[in-house]
């Protein structure tokens, strides 16, 4: 969502860092340009003017332009204002009675009720909470079945559907049922409206006081711009809301509305939807936003995301064969699983310092969706002992191979080329010894990070994966630097 606007103070900070000295005139100039950026970005114009006014009168100050490196103070005191900008990270209140009632309101179409599901999830994955998901949305056509549909999918406790009961009524019978089954939260998903009106704003209000919610959650989407503001701020103004849930935030959005909306509604960011997948949907960070913008990248979520997904035994087996130099098709098999799991690729050269530009290059080659799941159809139709040793497959094999996936026996021949391009570079990288994923990554400028709170590895959790430098050992094809060689799938879409 953040890319153009990276794209811009990239430019303008680097500028900055190049020269030498600099004089308050050069600052106030790269601040005209932020100002531009800000404001072409959908950044609301009292927040823009606070930015601005506040990172001048303290880039100008004797001790930046005196110091010796002007241009990094500079990169630092940006950062900082964006992190201001954004707000402190608070997470989901639960420090209530149980059960504790959590209140989700919104226009129709913002994706609260998909966003009740995913939050029920986090809160049930991420805290270890018991949940309760009841909806009160007796207007729009099956709108309680859906979000029955998505519990039942995803091992998440809904209310029982009562038909033509109120919405008074059944958030009553939510919190009764909460108490007496020993639920820790009680997530009321209320209807929404085409458009802000009194008789939404009023049913809200008597929800609202029936259960007194420890949080009221405002579900806006991020692709509706300024106007997700101006609606945040009618809800806390009318209703009273306690936090935000920005929606489809991986969408082409400008990102002004998640840089405005603390500082416009004087409420926090709480989550944000990062996908269409029910575990899509992740804690909002300042810092870490803050990171990416900058093109500081996001080395805590990436670690957190995979540990979320590469289990430590897995991580641990995988390393040691790597370090003996040892991959057969099962690896890549294991290798290509694991990614899928992580998400988009793209997004996770986002994460990564100094990727921005891989980042922008992957997303101009077309990479097909598809082609992970072709590769893995691939390896599943060989034997077992086809993976184990690759040098046993043919022509009549590949064939075979080729028949049995529904794929061609060039795309075939494509992967087996693509594993052995990875499998001669690990046998290298086991006799030379791991280098990390940051060793040998071209064109990274260490000082970059200095304003960016860069995490320090070594205060991970004990015995996590990758804890000693670089992301965990086996993480998919990432070891030594930047993409694996002969990266599987990477290539322009047919």
């Amino acid at each position: 969502m953040f890319e153009g606007l990276s794209d811009r103070l990239g430019g303008v900070l680097d500028k900055l860092r190049r020269r030498g000295a600099l004089k308050e005139s050069d600052v106030k100039e790269a601040m005209r340009e932020v100002r531009v950026a800000l404001l072409e970005a959908d950044v609301a114009l009292p927040v823009v003017k606070s930015f601005i006014t506040n990172a001048t009168e303290r880039a100008v100050g004797q001790d930046v332009l005196r110091s010796v490196t002007p241009g990094q103070m500079v990169v630092k005191i940006v950062h900082d204002e964006l992190k201001n900008m954004l707000g402190e990270g608070e997470d989901i209140n639960l420090a209530a009675t149980p059960p504790v009632p959590i209140l989700m309101v919104g226009l129709q179409g913002s994706g609260k009720t998909t966003s009740s599901a995913k939050i029920a999830l986090h809160l049930t994955k991420k805290r270890n909470k018991k949940v309760l998901l009841a909806s009160l949305d007796i207007y729009r056509p099956a709108a309680q079945q859906q979000l029955k549909i998505l519990a039942d999918n995803n091992g998440l406790n809904v209310l029982p559907i009562i038909m033509g009961e109120k919405p008074v009524s059944i958030a009553k019978r939510a919190m009764d049922m909460g108490r007496k089954e020993g639920y820790d939260a009680v997530i009321l998903d209320t209807a929404g409206r085409l458009h802000i009106d009194m008789e939404l704003m009023s049913e809200v209000a008597q929800v609202r006081d029936a259960v007194n919610p420890a949080e009221t959650l405002l579900v806006t989407d991020a692709m509706t711009g300024q106007d997700s503001v101006n609606v945040a701020k009618e809800f806390a103004d009318k209703v009273g809301i306690t936090g935000i849930v920005l929606t489809r935030i991986d969408g082409d959005a400008r990102g002004g509305a998640a840089l405005s909306m603390r500082q416009i509604t004087g409420c926090p960011i709480k989550m944000l939807g990062t996908g269409e997948k029910i575990d899509e949907m992740e804690a909002f960070h300042p810092d870490r936003i803050a990171n990416r913008i900058l093109g500081m990248g996001d080395v805590v979520s990436l670690v957190e995301k995979a540990a979320e997904t590469i289990k430590q035994e897995d991580a641990e087996k995988m390393a040691k064969k790597l370090a003996k130099g040892q991959f057969d098709l099962n690896d890549l098999l294991s290798q290509l699983k694991q990614l899928q799991k992580m998400g988009d690729l793209s997004g996770i050269m986002g994460m990564l310092p100094g990727m921005g530009a891989l980042k922008k290059q992957m997303s101009q080659t077309k990479l097909d969706p598809k082609l992970l799941t072709h590769q893995e159809a691939i390896i599943l139709s060989m034997t077992p002992k086809e993976r184990e040793n690759p040098a046993l497959i043919k022509a009549s094999r590949k064939k075979r191979i080729a028949a049995g996936c529904g794929l061609s026996v060039q795309d075939v021949n494509k992967l087996l080329k693509q594993y052995q391009t990875m499998s001669t570079m690990i046998k290298k990288m086991g006799k030379m010894g791991k280098k990390g994923l940051f060793g040998g990554m071209p064109k990274m400028d260490p000082s970059m990070l200095e304003g960016g709170e860069m995490p320090d590895m070594s205060k991970l959790p004990k015995g996590f994966p990758g804890a000693g430098g670089g992301l965990p050992p086996g993480f998919p094809g990432l070891g030594g630097g930047g993409l694996p060689p002969g990266f599987p799938g990477f290539g322009k879409k047919k």
